[in-house]
């Protein structure tokens, strides 16, 4: 229990930093996008591989991304005992390589392709490690997110398709890449008094 309290907290202090950030962007009239954005094939740009997840174009757009961030950070806590980081990196540096690689001309932000990658984690690695734990998380993030699939098709003005589409990629890549290393609590990772 400490273990899933610790990965709360850590969530927590995380959408906090996003939303501290999110102000100071919007008190710098959001300069922070254009230094530390994503722009596809521009050296220039490449830190956004990193920063993008940190970045939002307004509350609004924060606003979006807080509820799936805290619910599904929240199964990732509650499911995986190992590699977090490790999934996360590679959430964050594949989806966002293959951002800066193909995405569109323009300036690509938002923590919606790390919850897109969440999102591509969970449902795989319910499918592939086929415990009752993951694949329970699996059925709950279908129910409850199933929906945004469709979030990874082009046509909505102003939003990075490509983002989610290659968040859910690599998240997807990430349940198989780190499939002997995630996987639901075993007795060894149980708090013992």
């Amino acid at each position: 229990m400490r273990v899933f309290l610790r990965r709360v907290t850590a969530l927590i202090g995380f959408v906090a930093a996003l939303w501290i950030i999110q102000a100071v962007n919007w008190a710098t009239s959001y300069a922070l996008n254009d230094a530390f954005g994503l722009i596809p094939r521009h050296v220039s740009g490449l830190d956004g591989v990193v920063g993008m997840p940190f970045l939002h174009g307004s509350f609004e757009h924060l606003i979006a991304n807080t509820a799936p961030l805290l619910l599904l950070g929240a199964l990732l806590a509650a499911t995986a005992t190992r590699a977090l980081v490790a999934m996360n990196v590679v959430v964050v540096g594949f989806g966002g390589a293959l951002v800066w690689l193909l995405g569109s001309s323009a300036i690509h932000i938002g923590a919606s392709g790390l919850v897109f990658g969440w999102f591509g984690f969970l449902i795989t690695r319910g499918l592939v490690d086929r415990s009752p734990v993951t694949l329970g998380a699996s059925v709950l993030v279908g129910l409850f997110y199933g929906s945004i699939i469709w979030g990874v098709l082009p046509g909505q003005p102003g939003v990075s398709w490509e983002a989610h589409l290659f968040g859910a990629i690599a998240g997807t890549a990430a349940a198989f890449l780190l499939r002997g290393h995630v996987h639901a609590p075993r007795m060894r990772d149980v708090d013992r008094p």
